[in-house]
């Protein structure tokens, strides 16, 4: 978590990754600025490239950790779920990371990635905003102990 000279509270670092700028807009518009009261406000980082994700979660920066991402699985060249794989596979301690897939079917694909949470296209608010929150409580009780 990352605390903000403007805000008396931490704040938790969300790196969303597509390759469209509508999609990360439709993802941050549906989580705003808390998905949850629980929850510390978010503090969003739009990511369109898989090289940049990789070096963002590699990051041995305090500031610039990343708490928790959320990958587009429908993103081109390298999707979602492959990188989802990949990340955790290849960094230590790597973030939870939310998956929006193309469709309900596609979980199995879901659950091979190691996806924490998994929510469906078309972006629902409620079930984005309610997936992010768990993995955001979940991110500060591994964090506090």
């Amino acid at each position: 978590m990352v605390d903000s000279g403007t805000d008396t509270g931490a704040r938790m670092r969300v790196l969303v990754y597509s390759d469209k700028a509508e999609t990360r807009e439709q993802v941050m518009t549906a989580i705003g600025r808390r998905p949850a009261a629980d929850v510390p406000k978010v503090e969003f980082v739009e990511v369109a490239t898989a090289p940049v994700v990789l070096r963002k979660l590699a990051s041995t920066d305090p500031a610039d950790r990343i708490d928790v991402a959320i990958f587009d699985g429908e993103t081109a060249p390298v999707g979602g779920m492959g990188l989802c794989r990949q990340v955790k596979d290849e960094i230590y301690r790597c973030p939870p990371v939310l998956l929006l897939v193309g469709r309900r079917d596609d979980g199995w694909l879901a659950t091979w990635s190691q996806a924490e949470q998994v929510v469906s296209h078309p972006i629902d608010p409620i079930a984005l905003a309610e997936s992010l929150a768990e993995l955001m409580r979940r991110r500060v009780a591994a964090l506090s102990g």
